[in-house]
């Protein structure tokens, strides 16, 4: 009996669950400055195995108490953190839902945790780290320090790491006026990966393909070479074209 497809995410990435995670913040310091959004996006396979999108979940989030809010962070997300519209809530809860989907989605695919996919993934994986210290989130369930860093892939796919170059270069739609809000930026990094792990697909059936093709020509007598012994004890070698 086959293994379910859901099942077989876990043999694609080394028993990994790749979840895209994209923060906005009041600053560059983890330690320091605040989470305003946070976006989780998750990937499917499909019967021909490629990445397709499952859901997505996104909160935002109250600063906490005494973050540091820097007046350029805000210009640049264009976020209000007092605005009333945003419905955000404390970070301890809007961890707690994400990490609840993310733990509900390793199980379910049958690995074993996940691996957070971000563009400068070092930058949302130490602001996801400092805030589940700060709210003694004990079960963290991604990989305490590997990532899949989309603005490295597009760096070497598309020779651009900034996220609207890179999609433009791809022929991914982007939004200046949408961008810079956490779910918009995890929907943009979840089609990079996915069309970087189709291209990488289509080069490895074409390397297995020209693999294949080297070991036929490597099995067959080559007959355009021929070895002679004369009766002395030199020997000659004669090169001849077979029609």
């Amino acid at each position: 009996m086959s293994e379910p497809i859901e099942k077989q995410m876990k043999h694609r990435f080394r028993g990994f669950l790749p979840v895209v995670i994209d923060i906005e913040t009041g600053g560059f310091n983890a330690a320091t400055d605040a989470v305003l959004e946070i976006a989780a996006t998750f990937f499917t396979l499909t019967e021909h195995g490629h990445l397709a999108v499952s859901h997505s979940i996104a909160r935002n989030v109250d600063p906490f108490e005494g973050a540091n809010l820097e007046p350029s962070a805000l210009e640049f997300t264009g976020i209000d953190p007092e605005n009333p519209l945003r419905e955000a809530v404390p970070e301890a809860i809007a961890l707690g839902d994400i990490f609840s989907e993310v733990r509900r989605e390793v199980k379910d695919k049958g690995c074993t945790r996940a691996i957070l996919v971000g563009h400068n993934a070092h930058f949302d994986a130490g602001f996801l780290n400092a805030a589940a210290e700060r709210c003694d989130i004990k079960r963290n369930p991604f990989h305490p320090f590997s990532h899949f860093d989309t603005s490295t892939l597009a760096g070497l796919a598309y020779g651009h790491t900034v996220l609207a170059q890179a999609c433009k270069r791809a022929e991914i739609e982007f939004s200046n006026s949408e961008a810079h809000s956490a779910d918009y930026d995890a929907q943009k990094n979840r089609r990079i990966i996915r069309r970087h792990c189709e291209s990488l697909a289509g080069f490895r059936r074409v390397d297995m393909a020209c693999n294949r093709a080297h070991r036929s020509r490597l099995a067959q007598p080559d007959n355009s070479l021929s070895i002679s012994s004369s009766a002395s004890t030199s020997s000659s070698i004669s090169f001849s074209s077979s029609n």
